[in-house]
């Protein structure tokens, strides 16, 4: 999946000569927590957080106070040092991004121009619609051998017991590291047919516990 297929493109913008004020106002009215400054070519040159505006003054957020700080322009206290993405970009990467450099969104850009706007919250979004959590099912966790073929042989299991595959994650197995870890969720609410399968053709079934099965 690209960035693309889930960035927001209906982008709301501001201006370096923007006050602190209006931003304000801007992220009150929109329910958003960031806003991407941007030039006369749609350029962004910049970004302004809440946390931004947070740091400019502890009352900022008192608009009968302060006044004077409220009406100075955005571009004394938007970042400027900005890490972009382009469309064609991965989710998985830009999600590796977030994570190492810490930040909350990522405007996106095409050509130097602002095209789209990813925010943490599109991730995990994302991330809960590829696993299919968000769906009725089930979860089952297999550990199998780090060789060639796995994924195929277990994932024919669940085609012989007609259970339908919504999503797999593998990740390693951090005890040894000469297995992995399938996390396979499933579209039925009763996975023991399958657990025993999978069970009587030698794999290890890490969940569900059997305690889970005991009337």
């Amino acid at each position: 999946m690209i960035l693309e297929e889930i960035m927001s493109q209906d982008v709301i913008t501001l201006t370096e000569q923007d006050s602190i004020k209006k931003a304000i106002e801007v992220m009150r009215e929109h329910k958003i927590r960031h806003i991407p400054i941007v030039n006369d070519q749609y350029h962004c040159t910049g970004l302004v957080s809440n946390q931004d505006i947070r740091d400019a003054t502890p009352s900022i957020f008192q608009t009968n106070e302060h006044t004077e700080i409220l009406q100075k322009p955005l571009r004394s206290i938007m970042k400027t040092n900005l890490i972009t993405g382009h469309p064609l970009d991965f989710v998985e990467d830009v999600a590796v991004v977030f994570y190492e450099n810490k930040i909350g969104c990522m405007p996106v850009l095409t050509d130097k121009k602002l095209v789209g706007i990813i925010s943490e919250t599109d991730l995990l979004h994302t991330f809960v619609e590829l696993t299919g959590s968000n769906q009725p099912g089930s979860q089952i966790q297999v550990r199998v051998p780090n060789k060639t073929g796995m994924l195929s042989d277990v994932s024919a299991i669940f085609k012989a017991q007609r259970v339908n595959i919504q999503s797999v994650l593998v990740y390693p197995d951090h005890s040894d590291k000469d297995f992995k870890i399938l996390a396979i969720r499933v579209q039925t609410m009763n996975p023991l047919p399958v657990v025993s399968s999978l069970k009587g053709h030698g794999y290890t079934v890490l969940w569900p516990k059997e305690p889970e099965f005991i009337s």
